[in-house]
């Protein structure tokens, strides 16, 4: 057993992959690969107080985009909205496009590929409107994220994490 694994047992902490390239959090706060979806929070371009939850699904590329209130975005007219772009371009910052390709299951050529070849190979198959009921789960993960980061930086464990049992006995 290597030091660092046995570090891993005795501490609530998980390893955090480090971004791509460091990434601007205006445009795009929150982004994630879960659910089966790439999904976050994109702010509004035209006003502060607004911002949008996209999300794109694996496999199938179902889009949607609404405000934090749940109004559907404006600029979804049958097709990806800039915030999804965006969402897609951030994500390629944050997990790089060969991570993004294979969680989305989109199959890009060349080496060199980034976030518009991501975009125009999903549109290519036509995807439709998927179903919001997500937003309201992934905007309540931003919040959480932001509390977090409010946080001072502590090696303690987080007293509402102290229900996860250890997954076995350290000696």
């Amino acid at each position: 057993m290597t030091a660092e694994s046995v570090h891993r047992e005795r501490s609530s902490t998980v390893r955090v992959i480090a971004p791509a390239r460091p990434r601007k959090l205006a445009k795009v706060p929150f982004v994630e690969l879960a659910d089966g979806r790439l999904q976050g929070v994109v702010s509004s371009g035209s006003d502060i107080q607004r911002v949008y939850v996209s999300s794109v699904a694996a496999k199938d590329f179902a889009y949607t985009c609404s405000t934090n209130n749940n109004r559907p975005c404006g600029g979804l007219r049958g097709g990806y909205c800039n915030h999804i772009r965006a969402l897609v371009t951030e994500a390629v910052v944050q997990y790089g496009v060969e991570r993004v390709a294979r969680y989305l299951r989109v199959e890009i050529a060349g080496a060199d590929a980034g976030a518009a070849d991501l975009v125009t190979a999903m549109t290519a198959t036509r995807p439709s409107g998927g179903e919001s009921s997500a937003a309201a789960s992934v905007f309540s993960r931003f919040l959480r994220h932001l509390a977090y980061l409010e946080l001072a930086p502590v090696t303690a464990p987080l007293p509402e994490m102290h229900w996860f049992p250890p997954t076995r006995a350290v000696a």
